[in-house]
């Protein structure tokens, strides 16, 4: 028997309200260990796959099953989005506390973690994105790497399982670049990454698909 997988998207389809047909049919497999790139043209629909996994958008027809399990409510959504982390294109979308430490603090005080455990969590895992110290940093004052890293140490805080990074790399110059890829290298076992730029794939996933006519086509690195 085959190990299961993590993540599978099983003959989904899906449009938006304007009528622009993105998936039909469409089949996806991520299993744990796996680091995923994903390229494509504008508008093919590579965001729309990370917010189906997630459920921020649901498919027309087909299944969405993570973890073994079919994900169809919002409930078995929020099971998801306790352990598979999304790091939105653009910081704005995921950083909206006044200091970084609040940020950083968010998640696991909805948990009920206790204050002092989430006073713990929020300094080990700035250390971890090469943050330590940034705790009462304005978040609106941080460089665009900055506020990357800040959303990484987000989603590092609630200890998910899979990472889904939609142009993580975006925007940044090539030491905050590199700075992330050596975090995705040293600090994460599974994700998917989405971005248009083929040297940063190249450097932090062991394959690439292509997002071509509502399909995914593996390509060689």
């Amino acid at each position: 028997m085959g190990i299961c997988a993590v993540i599978e998207l099983r003959d989904v389809s899906f449009s938006y309200p304007n009528g622009l047909k993105v998936f039909e049919d469409m089949n996806f497999h991520l299993h744990k260990g796996d680091r995923v790139g994903i390229v494509g043209p504008n508008g093919s629909g590579k965001t729309t796959l990370l917010h189906l996994i997630v459920g921020l958008i649901k498919p027309d027809a087909g299944e969405v099953v993570v973890f073994g399990t079919p994900r169809k409510t919002e409930k078995d959504f929020r099971e998801v989005r306790k352990r598979v982390g999304l790091l939105f294109q653009d910081p704005e979308d995921q950083l909206f506390c006044p200091t970084v430490a609040e940020d950083v603090a968010f998640g696991p005080l909805n948990l009920r973690i206790p204050k002092d455990e989430v006073h713990r969590i929020v300094k080990r895992t700035l250390e971890e994105v090469g943050l330590a110290g940034f705790e009462e940093r304005v978040t609106y004052n941080l460089s665009g790497g900055e506020k990357k890293l800040v959303s990484l140490a987000t989603l590092f805080a609630m200890s998910p399982e899979v990472l889904l990074l939609d142009e993580p790399t975006a925007g940044l110059d090539e030491n905050a670049t590199e700075k992330i890829e050596q975090i995705l290298r040293d600090k994460v076992e599974t994700y998917i990454v989405v971005s248009h730029h083929r040297e940063v794939l190249e450097k932090t996933t062991d394959k690439i698909f292509r997002m071509e006519d509502s399909r995914l086509i593996r390509v060689s690195i």
